[in-house]
C-alpha cells in the first residue's frame, strides 16, 4: 500500500473540493426494517423449502406406487399424510398472506424453482 489518497488526488485534479470518505451510519438507520415484511419473507423462504420437499416426496411416492412395491396400507398412509401436509401448507400460506405463486422462486435462466404443473 502506497499511503496515497488516490481518490483525493483525483478530486483535486478535477478541480473539486477535497474528498472525504462517506460517513457510515448504523445499519438500522440506513435500512428501514419492517418486522412484518421480515417475518413474511422468512415464512416465504421456509415454506418454499417445505413445499419443494413435499413435492419431491409426492413424486417419489407416486413412483413407488407405480412400481408396485408398496402395500395397500402403505399407499393409504402415504396418501393421507401427503394430503394432511398439503392442508397444513395451505393454512400456513393463508396465515402469512402468501399465494402458491409466492413460494415459487424465480431462478433466472434456470426458470422457476417449483414445477408449474
Amino acid at each position: 500500500m502506497t499511503g496515497r489518497d488516490e481518490a483525493g488526488e483525483l478530486v483535486a485534479a478535477l478541480g473539486g473540493q477535497s474528498w472525504r470518505p462517506p460517513r457510515v451510519t448504523p445499519l438500522d438507520r440506513r435500512i428501514e426494517v419492517d418486522r412484518d415484511s421480515v417475518e413474511r419473507g422468512l415464512a416465504s423462504l421456509v415454506l418454499t423449502v417445505v413445499e419443494l420437499l413435499r413435492q419431491l416426496m409426492e413424486r417419489q411416492a407416486l413412483r413407488r406406487v407405480d412400481l408396485g412395491d408398496l402395500s395397500e396400507e402403505q399407499v393409504e398412509r402415504i396418501g393421507v399424510t401427503l394430503m394432511a401436509l398439503e392442508e397444513q401448507m395451505t393454512g400456513l400460506r393463508e396465515h402469512f398472506g402468501l399465494a402458491p405463486e409466492d413460494l415459487n422462486l424465480d431462478l433466472g435462466p434456470l426458470g422457476p424453482l417449483l414445477p408449474t404443473d
